[in-house]
């Protein structure tokens, strides 16, 4: 197909193209109306090279012929076909020389030039790219060839869309700055396309992989509309018949299709791919790289990557974005710092640098744009707890500082400084926090997350792990997706559901949840964040996963000293209380989770008993701790509290 941007501008005097697009399709009319009548064509042809010469640019049925390969006879019998619809006396003739208002095929074989039979087949451009459809379908030679209506509105330079394409799709926006990796990748498709292949537009971010196709389209001088997967969830029959409404529609309308497949289905998908092998029109299937794309990869289509981009475009990007926006000039510490943590998508970029100039801080707008992403498989917090409330020995906090360290300044040693040259593993880090429940695992992965000014993604298993083919990956890329994106802290409760050991293959489960685990480790490696698993069973992770670890925190159970830290950690100064006794609340035996269980607790027992918290209601609340572990006070959990 000739692309938009081949063709020359048009010199169409004054006049409106639609004018000038429908004096075309006459003049020629006029041509193909003398073989009907038996009149000399000679005036008529003459005129239509006058006019063709002012107008210094294709018809409509020019580009149509073009874009949908019409032999000469196809291209009169659909003009013939449509005469009665754009000038009346057709009508009359075709009656007075073929027996009806309309034209039949054995009627064009008979009176027009260059006839061939099987102009008729389904497969030939006529019938095929539904331009004409039969009457009478069981009549093919004597049928009356009425014309879609969307042919006939092309014809005389009317730009519509097709209606049912129309309500099934939407417009793209084309982003408004590209960076020369991804200028790099529009110019691929242009140039694949004008080379007359379908092209698969593939990348991790799937709004950055959208806004390139669009960039595409528009550099081709097309308009980019998109179909998303529920339009093209039918049968083969259907989906047949849609993809050849929407080739037929790139010449009409001049629209380049992108076709989002990443939900469609493998059968759906492997039809996409045997219809458009080998068509002219520019289409495009964009996907992501999750789980599930092995139904793409089988179609034999070129594929195009769209890159995450590196730190210092993401700085270029993001710089001319809030340029772009007004939002007036960022310090080159605050650019350098969102630049190298968030790796937005192209669409994130633009609102975020739109949320600064109406007045956000610059780190808070990139936070928050991807979090709607996760959807219902974690919950996004933000985290409000500080290092002075983690109460841990020495060695163990300084190892969560410099896990933090690591992330603040990820991109200097491995950009600036080209650490991250010497390796093709991700970028990221995983950390695991092992120790007993209630020993201040997750509180510390909190604490990491507000020192850092990320949200912290607490991942549901519940949501994540399903029981069908697959499905676990595709949750799990989700997640890790949006966390690299917004660099949000990944968070992983009870890590060893997920990460246990790989058990010997006994049957299809056994063999399905050895691939979970596979897959798992691949896409930790891969990460380009920080991800933090919890668990109270070190030994049950496995060895494989625990190789790829970067830091393993083990959490002590706290002693004496450290459990009256944390009853005044757990006490706010605000609480009204009386003779509360820190060294005697110390003796009870508890974790951390279950002080600050206790103190809560004791809180509201004060507050329905005068409003003043004593030792007793601490008591209490410490009993009742003690009790869900099967322990009393004054046993194992020391003596007597009131």
């Amino acid at each position: 197909m000739t692309l938009a941007a081949d063709r020359p501008d048009a010199d169409l005097d004054d006049r409106p193209l639609a004018e000038v697009h429908r004096d075309l399709t006459v003049a020629e009319l006029a041509v193909v109306r003398a073989h009907l009548t038996g009149t000399d064509p000679a005036p008529a042809e003459a005129a239509l090279a006058d006019l063709r010469a002012r107008a210094a640019a294709p018809s409509p049925l020019d580009e149509l012929t073009d874009g949908l390969r019409l032999s000469p006879f196809e291209r009169a019998t659909l003009l013939l076909a449509c005469g009665p619809d754009l000038v009346g006396a057709v009508a009359r003739e075709l009656a007075e020389s073929a027996g009806g208002p309309r034209l039949t095929f054995a009627s064009a074989l008979e009176v027009l030039p260059g006839a061939h039979w099987d102009a008729l087949t389904h497969g030939a451009p006529l019938r095929r790219w539904q331009l004409l459809r039969l009457a009478d379908p069981d009549a093919v030679l004597t049928s009356p060839l009425v014309p879609d209506e969307r042919v006939v509105h092309h014809l005389v330079g009317v730009g519509t869309l097709d209606e049912q394409l129309e309500l099934a799709s939407h417009p793209l926006d084309v982003p408004p700055h590209l960076t020369p990796s991804h200028a790099s990748v529009v110019a691929d498709v242009v140039s694949r396309w004008q080379g007359g292949s379908t092209v698969v537009l593939r990348g991790p971010q799937p709004r950055s992989t959208r806004a390139l196709a669009a960039a595409a389209c528009a550099a081709a001088g097309l308009w980019p509309r998109l179909l998303g997967a529920n339009a093209l969830a039918m049968d083969a029959a259907g989906v047949a018949t849609t993809l050849r409404r929407l080739v037929r529609e790139t010449v009409l309308g001049r629209v380049a299709w992108v076709l989002d497949v990443d939900e469609a289905s493998a059968p759906t998908v492997a039809e996409l791919g045997r219809l458009l092998v080998g068509s002219q029109a520019p289409i495009l299937l964009v996907s992501s790289t999750r789980p599930g794309g092995a139904a793409l990869d089988a179609l034999g289509l070129p594929v195009v990557e769209v890159p995450r981009l590196g730190a210092g475009e993401r700085l270029v990007a993001l710089t001319v974005a809030l340029a772009r926006a007004g939002a007036g000039a960022a310090s080159d510490d605050e650019l350098g710092a969102a630049a190298g943590l968030f790796d937005l998508a192209l669409p994130d970029i633009d609102a975020a640098a739109a949320d600064v100039a109406d007045g956000t801080d610059l780190w808070t707008a990139c936070r928050r744009r991807p979090r709607a992403d996760v959807g219902a498989l974690a919950r996004v917090r933000t985290a409000r707890v500080g290092w002075e409330g983690l109460v841990l020995p020495a060695r163990e906090l300084e190892q969560l500082r410099a896990l933090a360290s690591t992330v603040r300044h990820r991109a200097r040693v491995l950009d600036d400084w080209g650490f991250g040259d010497r390796t093709d593993r991700g970028r990221g880090t995983t950390a695991l926090f092992a120790g007993e429940s209630g020993t201040g695992k997750t509180y510390a992965a909190e604490v990491i997350a507000h020192d850092l000014g990320l949200d912290l993604v607490h991942v549901d298993l519940s949501q994540v792990v399903d029981k069908y083919l697959g499905e676990t990956e595709k949750r799990l890329a989700r997640l890790f997706d949006a966390a690299e994106d917004g660099g949000m802290v990944l968070l992983f409760d009870e890590a060893d559901a997920l990460f246990g050991k790989r058990s010997e293959v006994k049957d299809s489960h056994d063999r399905y949840a050895n691939v979970e685990v596979g897959y798992l480790l691949q896409r930790l490696e891969a990460f380009g964040g920080l991800a933090i698993l919890t668990t109270n069973a070190r030994s049950a992770l496995d060895p494989a996963f625990t190789r790829r670890l970067a830091v393993i925190v083990d959490f002590p159970y706290p002693d004496r000293a450290s459990r009256e830290r944390m009853w005044d950690l757990s006490l706010p100064a605000a609480l009204p209380r009386a003779d509360v006794s820190l060294a005697r609340l110390a003796d009870a035996d508890l974790s951390g989770g279950a002080i600050a269980a206790a103190a809560l607790q004791a809180a509201y027992l004060a507050a329905a008993d005068g409003g003043v918290v004593t030792m007793e209601h601490l008591g209490r609340a410490v009993r009742w701790e003690l009790a869900k572990t099967g322990r009393v006070a004054g046993g194992s959990g020391g003596r007597r509290l009131s």
